[in-house]
This record gives C-alpha cells, sequence and structure tokens, in this order.
C-alpha cells in the first residue's frame, strides 16, 4: 500500500490531549501540520516541516483538520416520512411517542432492499457532514421478524447496532404490555441477539407508549443476559427513573437527559456512563434545551449524538448538532467537538475512534475553514466532509 503525506493544514484537532487542561489542551491542537496516513491507519503527525516523505502529497490549502464524528444515537433504518407531526409541533402540539406507531408501519411495509438503500444513502449524507462512525438502533418494527431485518440491515454499515424492540408498546399489546415486554425479552431478543451489539429501551413514564421503570429493568437485564451491553433512552419526556437505572445497571449511556433532578447529576458524575445529549431533538420538538453547563460543571461526562429520525430530529448533521450544543446548551465550541468526538466514542466504549493518533485509524474530517471554531461560527453552511485517505 502506498502511503499519503497530508499537508497545508492550518489546524489538525487530535482530540487526544490532556482532558484536565483547557480547550487547547484537551484537544490536543497542531496548527501548521501534517499527517501521513498508510493503509487506513494515521503513520505520523506533526509540524509540517518535519513530515517525512511519503508516496504521495495532498495539500490541503490551509484547512482545517478534525477527527470524524462519532454519531452514538441514531434511528437510520426506517421508511415513511412524519413532516405533518413535525409542523403540528412547530404550532404547540405536544410529543409523547405516539407518532412512532406511522413509521412502524410504513417501515414494515417496505422491502429489505428499499430500506437497505434508505440507510445506505442516510449513511453517505452523514459522512458528507464529517461523521465517521455511526451507531444505528431498530424500534421501527416491533415484531420479531422487522426488528431482525431491520438489525441485519444496519449491521451491513456499522458494527455500532443495538436492539430497541421496546421502543414502544404497538397497539396490538396496548391492553396486555406485560405480553410484549415477554416477547420482547423471549422471542425477539432471541432473533436479535446475534445481529446487535447493544440493547436499549425507552424508558419513559410520562408517556403511555414507552417503557416505566421495572419494564425497562426487565429489558435491560434480559438483553444483558443474552450478551449485549446497555444503552439507555431516559428522561426525556419529564423526570423519571432512567438515568438512575441506567447508573445502577452500569449503563455505557443514557440518552436524551432534558429532565434531570440534582440526585440524576450526582448519579451520573459518580458514575462512567456517559449522558448523550441530542439537542436536535430539542429543535424539532420544542422541549427545553439540557443545560449542559450545568452538567460538564458537575463532573458529568457528556457526549452528543443527532438521534437521527423522521419523528424528532430528522437531520443527519453533526455540525448542527454542535452549533446547537453551543447556542442553547451552553457548551463552548470545543467542549462540543470533544463531546462530539471522544465523549460519543466513550458511550459506545471505544477507545481506538474519536481521535487522531499514532497508529488509531484514519477517520478524518476536512473542514472549509482555517479552525474548528467555524463549526458553530458558520451554523448549517457545509464546512465538513469526511476526508479520503485512500
Amino acid at each position: 500500500m502506498s502511503t499519503t503525506l497530508f499537508t497545508g493544514i492550518s489546524e489538525l484537532v487530535t482530540s487526544d490531549g490532556d482532558p484536565s487542561g483547557g480547550d487547547v489542551e484537551r484537544l490536543g491542537i497542531l496548527t501548521d501540520a501534517a499527517v501521513v496516513v498508510d493503509d487506513g491507519r494515521v503513520a505520523w503527525l506533526g509540524p509540517a516541516a518535519q513530515a517525512p516523505a511519503a508516496d504521495v502529497r495532498r495539500d490541503l490549502g490551509g484547512r482545517s483538520v478534525i477527527p470524524g464524528f462519532v454519531d452514538s444515537h441514531s434511528h437510520l433504518v426506517f421508511a415513511g416520512d412524519r413532516a405533518a407531526e413535525f409542523v403540528a409541533r412547530m404550532t404547540g402540539a405536544a410529543y409523547d411517542g405516539g407518532g412512532i406507531k406511522n413509521t412502524v408501519d410504513a417501515t414494515r411495509a417496505a422491502t429489505d432492499d428499499a430500506l437497505r438503500a434508505l440507510v445506505r444513502h442516510r449513511v453517505e449524507e452523514m459522512r458528507a457532514q464529517g461523521t465517521t462512525t455511526v451507531e444505528i438502533k431498530s424500534g421501527y418494527g416491533l415484531t420479531v421478524e422487522d426488528e431482525a431485518r431491520i438489525l441485519r440491515i444496519a449491521a451491513e454499515v456499522t458494527p455500532e447496532v443495538t436492539f430497541l424492540g421496546a421502543h414502544v408498546v404497538p397497539p396490538a399489546y396496548a391492553g396486555d404490555r406485560a405480553a410484549y415486554v415477554d416477547l420482547v425479552t423471549g422471542p425477539m431478543l432471541q432473533a436479535c441477539a446475534p445481529h446487535a451489539r447493544w440493547v436499549d429501551v425507552f424508558c419513559e413514564p410520562n408517556s403511555a407508549h414507552a417503557f416505566d421503570g421495572e419494564e425497562s429493568r426487565v429489558v435491560l437485564e434480559a438483553g444483558r443476559a443474552a450478551g449485549l451491553d446497555l444503552r439507555v433512552h431516559g428522561n426525556q419526556l419529564g423526570p423519571g427513573p432512567g438515568v438512575q437505572l441506567a447508573v445502577e445497571l452500569g449503563a455505557a449511556s443514557v440518552d436524551h437527559c432534558t429532565f434531570l433532578s440534582d440526585d440524576d447529576v450526582a448519579a451520573l458524575a459518580g458514575s462512567d456512563t456517559v449522558a448523550g445529549l441530542l439537542p436536535g431533538v430539542e429543535y424539532s420538538t420544542r422541549m427545553p434545551y439540557v443545560d449542559a453547563r450545568r452538567l460538564l460543571a458537575a463532573g458529568v461526562q457528556v457526549a452528543l449524538a443527532t438521534d437521527c429520525n423522521p419523528g424528532t430530529c430528522n437531520t443527519s448533521s453533526m455540525p448542527f448538532v454542535i452549533a446547537l450544543a453551543v447556542r442553547e446548551m451552553g457548551m463552548t465550541p470545543a467542549e462540543a467537538l470533544y463531546a462530539a468526538t471522544v465523549m460519543s466514542a466513550k458511550s459506545l466504549r471505544r477507545a481506538d475512534i474519536g481521535r487522531v493518533r499514532v497508529g488509531g485509524p484514519a477517520d478524518l474530517a476536512v473542514l472549509d475553514a482555517p479552525s474548528y471554531l467555524h463549526l458553530a461560527y458558520r451554523p448549517g453552511v457545509p464546512i465538513a466532509s469526511v476526508l479520503p485517505t485512500h
């Protein structure tokens, strides 16, 4: 394999600096930098003036290079459209999870090839905006066969696949919730576990469609017994047990975290569970934005992700998420970028991605800008894309 030298890098953000330092130290920023890539891995990085020879040389013309974004929460395998639901919320309708049924119906009706084409298009859309790793959940099938096929299709494009049969209780089981939990933790889990790395549950007693604390515990413990690691949707629509349950069971992440008590914050701060913040959801549902400053001040580990889905956040743009986190959640641009790379990787329990380091994968994004600051400074402008390294 040939080596490629990328030079003309105005600012290289490695996200591999001192976690206890300031913005520049944490992000491990190098100016006037260069990177050598060999067979898809970083072989060298440092000052451009000291760069070794390589087979191919590419001048990036003063652009910034950052780690590829790690999108640790998405629902990309779906069919159908819920734009009318979005418009209704913009005029005051509340979100309670009920619209998921519309997506379930459309997804069940779609062929495997149609779903495969849709998810591949969405992944390419993400890559065009700088994302190199994405987690994908099921949850729009809610039958044994449909959940399993969603996971099989997701596994074709990412190793980070999550079984979310406990997304909502389908209408057919509205009168017997226990029977649906038995289905999820029995035949559905048996069919889905071979295709997934994670199990998740929408723990939300404030919604008649989602799952309460005890139901969620049963789902998570069954998933863990089947060899899956744990993730949780929690505290999205109101106060609830999701965060405490995630911490108690040692979940890798609890995502949403919109309504947190002081005890919830303290529990997160004293744990290794990452709080996954999804500001695109607040944008799309008109719910209050999370106070990320409160979490960071308490020592909570914070990640950012899109939650790309057809109902509550139909965006695939991590730069948009970063801009919202800075504008609406009180994060600095450096904190937001760190959360979208290192911390999102940590929420997937991955130490090999989210950073730029020698020996690591060359998962790089390039910005049509001289600094990472432009991610929040130029919202909505398509300045980020994955850097081709082959």
